[in-house]
């Protein structure tokens, strides 16, 4: 089958903080070279962040690297964590564990709680004003490889397929995502 195709430096799969992150750090570090380069991004989702867990506490260390201006950038970190709480959970009762027991990766000053689908949108759009392409609403489907067997970029599912999974009147094959690098980072329900 004849697919079109596309060419990029980079392709990216998955729009989670990991494969943003990457997207940024990518064209931060080609402008700093003084270089170009083409980054596309994938993500399955129908927006950035639709697929993604709700709820998290973030440890901001990575991201005062990532983009050290990050509030003046208008970043969702706004509800820093005001205390720690380990309770040990019985049948109809709980006892607090004292904070002095827990183990240092289990106390979080200085970190926020915030929304992963919120920040993975505003992380989107900071990947996006560098130049970085994002498609949502693009799942890979499968992975190319070049004739020596090395990864040579992704395709994008086919598009309007029947309940029965042939061709519809609107049947799209999935596009061929050609990079000289692939990243996948779709996280630990990633197929490909």
């Amino acid at each position: 089958m004849q697919r079109e195709a596309m060419e990029f430096d980079v392709v990216i799969v998955g729009g989670g903080p990991a494969g943003l992150s990457a997207a940024i750090r990518l064209k931060q570090c080609a402008a700093q070279a003084g270089r170009e380069i083409s980054v596309c991004l994938i993500d399955k989702a129908a927006e950035i962040g639709g697929h993604i867990v709700s709820g998290a506490v973030l440890d901001p260390r990575a991201l005062n690297e990532l983009l050290p201006d990050w509030a003046e950038r208008g970043a969702p970190l706004t509800t820093p964590v005001r205390e720690d709480r380990m309770l040990w959970l019985r049948e109809g009762a709980h006892t607090r564990l004292p904070n002095a027991l827990l183990p240092d990766c289990m106390h979080n000053a200085g970190n926020y709680i915030v929304s992963l689908a919120e920040f993975c949108r505003w992380l989107g759009r900071e990947a996006e004003a560098l130049g970085v392409e994002i498609y949502p609403g693009f799942a890979a489907a499968d992975v190319l490889y070049d004739d020596d067997g090395a990864v040579a970029g992704v395709v994008t599912g086919d598009m309007g397929l029947l309940h029965d999974g042939t061709p519809g009147p609107a049947y799209q094959p999935g596009m061929e995502l050609r990079a000289a690098y692939t990243l996948f980072a779709e996280g630990c329900r990633g197929h490909l």
